[in-house]
């Protein structure tokens, strides 16, 4: 098969839970997958599994938050191999802490800088280059927790909720170029950050169910690709019904403020 046969796809967070089904799911004859994740060992370990479904594979070993290295991969990526596909995976989460005691400043940056500036970053510097050919897609991992912010998580909150209005915004722009844009909300997946989560996890998801779904959606070109149900309508229901009212919700289910 020809490289211009072959559909390119990148990953970040290709290590983390979601972001490891999502690669070994689109694994396959065919595909490039670029995995960019923090830990060696790990993004090895995905990459030799995705390699063993016939998938070329690249892998970019870097920390997102190092903006200027982060541009400089991108541009070098725009001439030699500009993907078709971009999933913007990569994220942390922090919370108030077992004691309630607030969250840290420095890991807020820290939050702020990956969950936000990063993804930013990385779509800032591949759009022109989208543009420029007429086509790409582009998918931004938000989360359920953008409809309403969560007493436990108050900054994980409004950083997936500023990935959601980024993303909107793009489609809007952009859907008349030819490059789709979609968001993504999961629910509770399955994950060592899922678990280090305070509050309960309703209708929990494995990675692969998740990065099945993800895909269908994908594949349809969803705005917003929401799961699992009914939790995504109750989380859409928060954002419409009176603060007072979703604050009660909120209590009686154990997000305790």
């Amino acid at each position: 098969m020809s490289l211009a046969e072959t559909t390119t796809i990148l990953i970040t967070g290709a290590t983390g839970a979601i972001g490891s089904a999502l690669a070994k799911h689109y694994a396959k004859a065919g595909t490039h997958l670029i995995l960019q994740g923090r830990s060696s060992v790990a993004l090895a370990e995905v990459a030799e599994d995705c390699k063993g479904r016939g998938a070329q594979v690249s892998t970019q070993r870097m920390d997102l938050c190092d903006i200027p290295l982060l541009q400089q991969w991108l541009a070098e990526l725009g001439i030699d191999r500009l993907p078709d596909l971009v999933i913007a995976n990569a994220g942390m989460n922090i919370n108030n802490g077992v004691n309630n005691e607030g969250e840290n400043w420095e890991a807020i940056e820290a939050l702020l800088d990956l969950n936000i500036k990063s993804t930013f970053a990385l779509v800032n510097a591949l759009l022109p280059a989208m543009r420029q050919r007429g086509s790409g897609q582009i998918a931004l991992v938000s989360s359920l927790a953008a409809f309403y912010g969560l007493p436990v998580t108050p900054s994980y909150c409004a950083s997936k909720a500023a990935i959601k209005s980024y993303g909107e915004a793009l489609r809007g722009w952009l859907a008349q170029e030819g490059i789709k844009v979609n968001v993504i909300m999961p629910g509770y997946v399955k994950s060592a950050m899922c678990d280090g989560m305070p509050g309960p996890k309703p209708f929990l998801w494995t990675p692969e169910k998740a990065a099945r779904y993800i895909a269908k959606g994908l594949e349809k070109n969803q705005a917003r690709i929401t799961f699992p149900f009914p939790l995504n309508f109750g989380t859409w229901w928060l954002a419409v019904l009176p603060a007072a009212f979703s604050q009660r919700i909120l209590r009686l289910l154990g997000y305790h403020d």
